[in-house]
């Protein structure tokens, strides 16, 4: 390892679980149902400026539908910084069905799926774009307390220390408990790493990764162990009048499970990844795999999705980035189908999982083959370098906080969360 050393900023992502009393819950539960209807209004009175005037949507249309809405007073009694963020999730919904709709019409084949009104439970969020004074840390009688602005004080539980400059707080709600969601950004020593000891990783379905070092590591079956349990509740909500209160409470049970086997799955994918970037390797090579256009393969979209190979791809990746190590990303295509000896390129169904070639008589286990192709294309071709998605990334300084601005980092369902 050389003595070189370069600074990076990071943005780094903070969940703790609060406890509001039943003030600060109702108020929360207020400030999510008006921060729904300011969406749906935004995204209503945009589609007709649309409609009736050929007006591009843009974030001067937007905040022009704003000024219209917040006549309403009871809109006010939302923090103004919300209700600017809640503008900006507009506004990436339009883009990101704009961006839908071009590759749409390019080689992808996706769906392209139109802004949404939202319901009270896709709306399950509300975020503090700015450390502004509007939420604080304090400390009373031993334990940690979160003031909000408009909502007031709760405990946190503060199970470690958050490191790097508060830019955002977000407050969700998800299966009857709450939380509380800190982005932070900090400038770090980032240690120039030696590459002598590359590695390839191929993902799969038989075996969770294999190495190209002829290492193979199966994920536990979290979604098997749990379908019969999973199975139960989704009976029960559906027994269930809609819009009752019982309905509510079995939708909350099984939200609770389903929370229960996500925190396991990243989990295993923190800890797998800590021992990868911690096992000696230097850097480490992985396809450049397309999930959206994989799971169109009916068969195999559930598994692909248990599989959680996003999740764990964005942990390796911020992690090796922070110790130094690069993440390259090579061309998937023929990975299983070439031999890793000679070159053969041959017919390989899911089936068989031993790897024969016909030209050489080479015989290996496919993935592990797989894995030494794709540190090969890596080593060879010099495929472009990958930053972390999520939690950690290098970009400029000036696009930190558009980033920030534009996109809040808002974590839903299945995001990665330090």
């Amino acid at each position: 390892m050389n003595d070189n050393i370069n600074n990076m900023n990071v943005i780094r992502v903070y969940k703790f679980r609060i406890y509001p009393n039943s003030k600060a819950e109702a108020e929360i539960e207020l400030q999510l149902k008006l921060s729904k209807e300011f969406y749906n209004l935004l995204l209503e009175k945009s589609i007709n400026a649309y409609k009736e005037e050929n007006k591009k949507i843009s974030i001067i249309v937007l905040n022009k539908s704003a000024k219209e809405i917040e006549a309403d007073k009871k809109f006010l009694q939302l923090y103004s910084q919300v209700r600017c963020e809640i503008k900006y999730r507009v506004l990436k919904a339009y883009k990101n069905f704009f961006r839908r709709v071009k590759e749409n019409k390019s080689e992808k084949k996706v769906k392209v799926g139109f802004p949404r009104f939202k319901s009270r439970d896709r709306y399950y969020s509300i975020t503090y774009p700015q450390d502004n004074g509007s939420f604080m840390i304090e400390r009373k009688n031993k334990k940690h307390m979160l003031r909000v602005s408009r909502i007031g004080n709760m405990q946190i539980e503060l199970h470690r220390e958050i490191e790097g400059k508060i830019k955002t707080l977000t407050i969700k709600r998800k299966a009857g408990e709450h939380y509380a969601i800190f982005t932070t950004i900090r400038e770090i020593e980032l240690p120039k790493v030696e590459d002598t000891n590359p590695v390839g990783i191929d993902m799969g379905l038989d075996s969770f990764i294999a190495l190209s070092d002829g290492t193979k590591v199966e994920k536990p079956k979290f979604e098997k162990k749990a379908e019969k349990h999973i199975a139960r509740w989704q009976k029960i909500v559906a027994k269930r009048h809609k819009g009752s209160k019982r309905r509510e409470k079995a939708k909350q049970q099984l939200q609770k499970k389903w929370e229960y086997i996500a925190n396991q799955s990243i989990d295993f994918a923190h800890k797998l990844s800590d021992k990868l970037v911690n096992s000696g390797f230097t850097s480490f090579a992985v396809e450049d795999l397309h999930i959206q256009n994989m799971v169109k393969n009916h068969n195999l979209a559930q598994s692909i999705y248990n599989a959680s190979w996003n999740k764990f791809m964005q942990m390796l990746s911020y992690k090796a980035e922070s110790a130094g190590m690069k993440v390259i990303k090579v061309d998937a295509r023929n990975t299983s189908k070439e031999c890793s000896n000679c070159g053969n390129i041959q017919e390989m169904p899911l089936s068989e999982r031993a790897y024969i070639c016909n030209r050489c008589g080479l015989q290996i286990d496919r993935d592990i083959n797989a894995s030494i192709n794709i540190l090969h294309r890596a080593t060879t071709l010099g495929q472009r370098e990958s930053h972390a998605q999520e939690e950690n990334v290098r970009p400029q300084k000036e696009a930190v906080f558009e980033e920030l601005r534009t996109d809040k980092i808002h974590l839903l369902q299945n995001a990665i969360i330090a």
